[in-house]
């Protein structure tokens, strides 16, 4: 059998690059008791939507002209926020570029938002070949259309490429892309990513370039 050849490793950016999901809920949390106290835990099903997604679907109406307030607010929050790796995550990357693998952060957060990584992480650019933000796709997951520009900007073919991600949604973008799939279990549970994914961890503390070219 002809071993995979392994070119370029994709990531996704919060629950993946960094712990920042609990963050998350607890912004959200408060957003959805205020507009939505009718739907207890809601924070939770929104969890992998992009900004638009979730506007589309639980602030239109009347609740419509709440947006920019909300995004105010996030934006201000987001300032604030700790974005510390997921445990192993810089030996990966080391480990990866040893082994000539590019790496890439195929995110849908916007600038404002990576201002605030690269405050909090000023060495953030050198870990990474390309980072990719929502202002690089016309499609927001669960479309392939950021993974394949990923892969486009890495000179990777699609089955030269791992993508790893947390939310269902990326999962999907990634299976879309018809790219291996690594699923990180910091939004959602094993069982419930393990159908969309090839491999699952819960950080990467026992993963290696090895372990990843094998898949």
């Amino acid at each position: 059998m002809k071993q995979r050849t392994l070119k370029a490793a994709l990531f996704d950016l919060d629950g993946v690059v960094f712990d920042t999901e609990p963050q998350y809920t607890v912004f959200w949390g408060g957003i959805c008791r205020q507009y939505h106290p009718e739907h207890p835990g809601l924070e939770h099903e929104i969890k992998g939507q992009t900004l638009t997604q979730i506007y589309d679907r639980w602030f239109g109406g009347d609740l419509e002209t709440e947006r920019e307030s909300i995004t105010r607010r996030l934006d201000a929050y987001e300032a604030t926020m700790h974005y510390d790796f997921i445990a192993g995550f810089e030996a990966l990357i080391d480990d990866l570029h040893r082994h000539g693998v590019k790496t890439a952060v195929v995110t849908s957060s916007n600038m404002p938002k990576m201002e605030s990584v690269y405050k909090y992480q000023p060495d953030f650019h050198s870990l990474f070949d390309a980072i990719l933000t929502s202002e690089d796709f016309d499609k927001s997951k669960p479309d392939p259309d950021c993974y394949l520009k990923a892969a486009a900007r890495l000179g990777a073919g699609t089955d030269e490429c791992i993508v790893f991600e947390d939310s269902f949604n990326g999962l999907r973008s990634g299976r879309a892309a018809q790219m291996k799939v690594v699923g990180l279990a910091t939004t959602n549970s094993v069982d419930s990513i393990k159908p969309l994914s090839d491999m699952q961890i819960a950080d990467y503390l026992h993963v290696n370039y090895d372990i990843l070219k094998a898949l």
